[in-house]
């Protein structure tokens, strides 16, 4: 059976940037279309660690990721749910006298734009944290920072957009997306056809296919990153924890489990299907121990791993198309686009109805990787998905 739909707006994959945009555009009276290839939420935006941070990002990314602070903060009634953000602060830990001194040249520049660091030494930060081990030497905290809960963050923003009246097709694959003198169309499994005024690519891991459909090859490349979580235990780890280098991140949750990782998964590039590897999971636990001792008789009740596309500099693609009107992208998050996306939504929002942001977008352009695909990792389909029944991800 076919369908045919006819928007102003088709946003491929349900992601939390891509539904912020369709509730943003669908409330400034446009019609969107939001075709996602398994289910909304359950992708890179929904199985990250969770942390809500802007410390330690690229600097280029602090105007956006200060911007999305101020939508966290507000997020809940928004939604008209609770996505169990919390300000527990986000502290970066020093295990060497070099790691220590980079991050007091961070927080010197981050200053710039507008994020207050406080640079703990030894005694300090085991003060405040003194379940931590010896090997920690130092750390920079950020206590407007937190966390969140990626599971429910964007089911949450699927209800609201539904609630308003995008058109939500879960389940379906864009095949094939091609401009028409009126905008594109997009054909996708199931016999569904849209046409739509812009199109909006914030397909994941699968984005380059997209791009690159359009005379836009970029050199993007998976990332699957390995999780882990524990049995509840009595609180303890007040902070959401990170390191330089980035090899552990630790959180604990409300109902007491504790979030940790470490290496990466094994990855399925004819499916877009991640998975842990026992491993890299057991290396995590190791490098985990040594932060956080008191984790030592903690049983793991679960691991996972998924997929997040990845660029060569670490920072995203956000912006119009340089080869097509009324095409916008946005895609590479680069496994830290939890915190950005409800922000990177509004951005989008912006662009089609308004041609311009107030946002610095610049450095995040696709032109910067003109000339300079290489070799991407093959995926079936635009969307990375194939034309089989989808596969189980849970990143």
């Amino acid at each position: 059976m076919s369908e045919r739909i006819e928007v102003d707006v088709a946003i491929a994959g349900g992601g939390t940037a891509a539904l912020a945009a369709a509730v943003a555009l669908k409330r400034a009276g446009l019609s969107v279309a939001v075709i996602e290839k398994r289910v909304c939420g359950a992708g890179a935006s929904g199985v990250n660690f969770g942390g809500v941070r802007r410390q330690g990002r690229e600097l280029v990314e602090l105007p956006l990721a200060n911007r999305s602070r101020l939508l966290w903060e507000g997020l809940n009634e928004f939604l008209g749910e609770d996505v169990e953000f919390d300000v527990s602060g986000h502290i970066k830990l020093a295990r060497s006298d070099a790691d220590m001194a980079e991050l007091e040249r961070y927080a010197e520049a981050a200053r710039a734009y507008g994020l207050d660091l406080t640079l703990l030494g030894a005694n300090a930060v085991h003060a405040e944290l003194p379940w931590l081990g010896e090997k920690v030497v130092g750390a920079s905290l950020s206590p407007t920072d937190g966390q969140a809960n990626p599971r429910v963050v964007g089911p949450a923003f699927a209800r609201l957009a539904r609630r308003v009246g995008v058109i939500v097709r879960e389940h379906t694959t864009v095949v094939s997306a091609t401009t028409t003198g009126h905008g594109f169309e997009i054909e996708a499994s199931g016999g569904l056809t849209v046409t739509s005024r812009y199109l909006i690519n914030a397909s994941g891991a699968g984005s380059n296919l997209l791009a690159e459909a359009f005379g836009e090859p970029v050199p993007l490349t998976p990332l699957t990153p390995n999780m882990l979580v524990t049995e509840p235990l009595p609180y303890f780890v007040s902070r959401s924890i990170g390191v330089c280098g980035g090899d552990v991140y630790v959180r604990q949750i409300r109902r007491g489990n504790v979030i940790f990782g470490g290496g990466k998964g094994w990855f399925d590039a004819d499916h877009t299907f991640a998975r842990p590897v026992s491993e890299q999971s057991i290396d995590g636990m190791i490098r985990t121990l040594q932060l956080v001792p008191g984790l030592a008789e903690a049983r793991v009740i679960r691991t996972w791993s998924g997929v997040d596309g990845q660029m060569p500099d670490h920072i995203p693609v956000i912006g119009s198309s340089s080869t097509t009107p009324g095409l916008f992208h946005a895609f590479g998050f680069s496994g830290h686009g939890f915190q950005l996306g409800p922000v990177i939504g509004i951005i989008l929002s912006e662009l089609v109805l308004d041609g311009r942001t107030e946002s610095p977008i610049e450095p995040f352009s696709i032109t910067r990787f003109v000339g300079d695909a290489g070799e991407a990792p093959r995926f079936a389909g635009v969307t990375g998905e194939s034309a089989e029944p989808p596969a189980h991800v849970e990143h």
